[in-house]
């Protein structure tokens, strides 16, 4: 703190106009000091006037005051050297190399304060002082510092440039409308400047309003963002109670043929222990019959014999055994495949329901996204490449697969295959094991006179005219015959031409419901596009 005040006392000793301490200190009849050298040089610049006055309180003096060094003040500036105290101004006063440093100080430059349009010079502080006391100063424009004052200068005429062409939409001085600019839409700079000012003002308006828009859209999708976390949420909840339930009643299923097959186990059991202790009491009957039987057949006397015979050789009624019809490994083995039926039905209505319930949580967009644009080469399109296999339970009986179910060959020979609902009873069709949705990329290979190749949905007919690809509203195809090359949907032809490759590509974007057909060969040729709305998960179909 004693420091502090000393650096306090010590600024009263500096030298307004070089902001330094006193150098052969001189009082002026005002009573403000100054160094001897800088007021001389101030005054001398007011020679012409004859009229000279103080730098800080402007207060004149005629005619020009002799000055005499203050003694006093010069002792006490020695006296504040000798303890080295330093009364100069910090150094964030000073001006460094990224500052506008004021163009009238000498030696080490303050930091500008302001800078003059009308002089083209920047001013510290106190050289400053001019232009806020001195009249014709005071009509001058002041901005903040700025190390640009020398583009206001042309460059030609070496003038201020006051002026802006209209024409040319470029600042000028007073001189260039008379060759360079002459003839063309010229106004002063602050006429300009209105009227930038008013197209400013209206864009600022617009921007308001746009960002009071954009304020209303951050709100609606701040609660849009709560809305959609409550619904999942809820979703969330209401999919785990759901399924909790299913798994209670197949818990509950599990129990009751566990409680089933245990209860006829019991009886099976129980009537099987009880013949099964009938016959071993008979055995037993029998042993001990057999055993007299045996002792009467060894009676010596004849007529002893022959008259005991007829009450011995009566035997018990045996127990009836015709009931028993054993199936050796055949017991309960076809509850097991019975249960196992249950499971394949469950697992293929899980499979196809799941993907409805997959598409139905894609199709969620709140902001509504546009779609991606479609690729341009064919390894854009392999991105999006998905591995097909053919379903065999809708595989049409001429229809032999092979290669993992990857194709389908068309035979004359009918094949064993199980009945299956899904089955194509009458066309030679079968569809994929896959559903399709988002956005996918296939290929395929054909051979022969004739193919279709196609996307439906899954509840497409499998009998009848209206199951075949492409002649009813669930399906869409491209079909191959012999030269002929032409595309079905809902029962409507469409004939194009285009180049017949051995190969095919589909390209499906199913939530922007586009459909391409392209034949691949050294290049891919777009041979047919469908724009439409898909309702439903899709299958590949050949």
């Amino acid at each position: 703190m004693a420091q502090q005040g000393a650096q306090l006392d010590g600024a009263k000793f500096c030298c307004s106009i070089c902001l330094d301490l006193l150098k052969d200190p001189v009082t002026i009849p005002c009573g403000h000091s100054y160094c001897m050298s800088c007021v001389n040089n101030f005054w001398d610049e007011e020679d012409k006037k004859e009229i000279y006055s103080c730098p800080q309180c402007r207060q004149t003096f005629t005619p020009r005051p002799i000055l005499v060094k203050n003694t006093m003040l010069a002792d006490l500036v020695e006296e504040l050297k000798k303890t080295g105290l330093q009364a100069a101004p910090a150094d964030h006063c000073y001006a460094g190399p990224e500052d506008v440093a004021c163009d009238v100080c000498t030696g080490r430059k303050l930091k500008a304060f302001k800078s003059c349009l009308q002089c083209l010079a920047s001013y510290c502080e106190n050289h400053l002082q001019r232009h806020y006391n001195v009249a014709p100063l005071k009509k001058h424009k002041l901005v903040d510092p700025s190390k640009k004052l020398q583009e206001n200068i042309c460059s030609r005429h070496d003038e201020v440039m006051k002026m802006f062409c209209r024409t040319d939409q470029q600042i000028i001085c007073y001189l260039c409308p008379v060759d360079e600019h002459k003839g063309h839409d010229t106004v002063s700079a602050a006429a300009e400047r209105t009227e930038r000012q008013r197209e400013l003002k209206v864009s600022r308006l617009h921007i308001q309003q746009r960002i009071q828009n954009r304020e209303k859209d951050v709100k609606l999708l701040q609660q849009e963002v709560k809305a959609v976390i409550r619904s999942a949420d809820k979703a969330v909840k209401d999919s785990e109670k759901i399924f909790t339930e299913l798994i209670r009643l197949l818990q509950k299923r599990s129990s009751d043929v566990k409680q089933q097959i245990r209860s006829q186990q019991e009886t099976e059991v129980s009537g099987v222990k009880e013949l099964q202790e009938k016959l071993q009491q008979e055995i037993t009957e029998l042993k001990r019959k057999d055993a007299e039987l045996k002792q009467f057949s060894q009676t010596e006397d004849h007529i002893q014999f022959l008259q005991n015979y007829p009450s011995v050789s009566q035997l018990s009624e045996p127990t009836d055994s015709s009931s028993i019809n054993i199936r050796p490994l055949r017991y309960f083995e076809d509850v097991t495949a019975a249960v196992s039926e249950l499971r394949d039905k469950l697992q293929d209505i899980l499979r196809d329901k799941w993907t409805n319930i997959s598409l139905t949580v894609t199709e969620v967009d709140v902001l509504l996204s546009q779609p991606e644009p479609e690729p341009k080469t064919r390894a854009g399109f392999l991105k999006y490449s998905r591995e097909i296999t053919l379903d065999p339970n809708t595989a049409h009986t001429r229809l032999l697969l092979s290669d993992g179910n990857r194709k389908a060959e068309l035979i004359k020979q009918h094949q064993p295959y199980s009945s299956h609902p899904d089955r194509f009873a009458e066309w030679c069709q079968v569809l994929s094991r896959e559903s399709l949705t988002g956005r996918c990329y296939w290929e395929v290979e054909r051979s022969g006179t004739g193919v279709y190749v196609a996307v439906a949905y899954k509840n497409i007919s499998r009998a009848g005219d209206d199951c075949v690809f492409g002649h009813n509203d669930k399906s869409w195809a491209l079909h191959y015959y012999n030269n002929t090359c032409e595309f079905w949907f809902s029962n409507i032809r469409t004939l194009f031409s285009g180049p017949q490759s051995s190969r095919v590509g589909v390209y499906l974007d199913h939530r922007a419901g586009i459909l391409s057909f392209y034949s691949i060969s050294k290049t891919m040729t777009l041979l047919h596009r469908v724009q439409t709305t898909f309702t439903q998960p899709l299958y590949v179909g050949v």
